[in-house]
């Protein structure tokens, strides 16, 4: 297969994911992109909004599109770290003995959908770590590994913090994207309304399996980047960390803690993504920009003065887009 038609090819598949998901969803084409980036990238979802607009929907259409195995876990303050991994239980074999059998708990999914992930404990919450990160639980005294690919698509609500457990920086760091759900606008809630009072129900088409998904994941990390373009993902970063040489001004001025070298793996992944769905066998630099905001903002840690003015981790990252040049002058590769 030459380079053009397997750009072509995931082109085709993206597309049709992307349609497929639109029979469903109304309007939210940033979420829509973002997730499926994440997805294409090999990474984990963290979707941010109020009740009601559609974060659960697009995780379940999404399982629906993708021909995957789903299941969905609805976080709460009781549920413990057994009722996700999956728990050693006695059971009676055909000869009449009793034996330990370990029956595996929703992670043991393709696409886990993790709902309101903030309402369960601390505990509860690190369970999820060793299979986000690893792909692996380890459980009954075996280290399990899970179905490949793995995705977890967790939600939470900004709003109601009561009762409520914020995610640790150490979980939040494994997310590929933090993407925020808005309001949907005057058009697209008449549509709603339309698909979903007076319609019926549609059922939205599988477009690619488990293997071509992974061989597509494979392709993405085959696609070039200059090493001017790299660099630029690594300024990036580097520009998030407070009280350093590479500080940009308002990072200094407002940021507590910067991002992680996951960011810069993130932003050269995703920006391979972007690059495919625009037909393209390398990374730009609006590639990188494109994708930065999604990247950083759950890996930032604003201080008390951005706090105290109400500044946002999203126009922190405006600003450090524009401090930093794009080209700093090094030669491509």
């Amino acid at each position: 297969m030459t380079t053009e038609e397997a750009i072509a090819q995931f082109r085709t598949v993206y597309a049709s994911a992307r349609a497929e998901i639109g029979k469903v969803m109304v309007g939210q084409d940033a979420i829509v992109d973002g997730t499926l980036t994440a997805i294409f990238g090999g990474g984990h979802v963290l979707l941010e909004g109020v009740p009601g607009l559609g974060k659960t929907l697009l995780v379940r259409t999404l399982g629906e599109v993708l021909d995957l195995s789903f299941s969905r876990v609805q976080f709460t303050p009781d549920l413990m770290p057994a009722d996700i991994l999956g728990t050693n239980l006695v059971m009676e074999t055909p000869g009449g003995r009793r034996e330990f059998q370990f029956q595996k708990g929703p992670v043991f999914a393709h696409i886990v959908l993790a709902d309101e992930i903030n309402r369960a404990t601390p505990k509860t919450q690190s369970a999820m770590l060793e299979a986000m990160q690893e792909r692996q639980v380890t459980a009954g005294g075996a280290v399990r590994p899970l179905p490949l690919p793995f995705f977890v698509l967790a939600t939470q609500n900004p709003i109601d913090q009561e009762g409520t457990y914020p995610l640790p920086e150490a979980q939040l760091d494994r997310f590929f994207f933090k993407l925020l759900v808005g309001y949907p606008t005057r058009e697209e809630l008449t549509e709603i309304l339309n698909r979903t009072t007076e319609g019926e129900k549609v059922i939205p088409q599988k477009v690619v399996s488990g293997e071509e998904l992974l061989a597509l994941q494979k392709m993405v990390r085959q696609v070039p980047i200059a090493t001017a373009v790299k660099d630029y993902a690594v300024r990036l970063v580097l520009a998030t960390h407070p009280k350093t040489d590479t500080a940009a001004p308002i990072t200094n001025q407002f940021l507590r803690f910067g991002s992680s070298p996951r960011a810069a793996q993130v932003l050269t992944l995703a920006g391979k993504v972007r690059a495919l769905t625009q037909g393209r066998f390398n990374v730009s630099f609006e590639d990188i920009a494109a994708v930065a905001a999604p990247t950083f903002r759950h890996r930032l840690i604003p201080n008390f003065e951005a706090e105290a003015e109400g500044v946002t981790t999203d126009q922190i990252i405006a600003q450090i887009l524009r401090d930093v040049p794009r080209d700093a002058g090094l030669v491509s590769a």
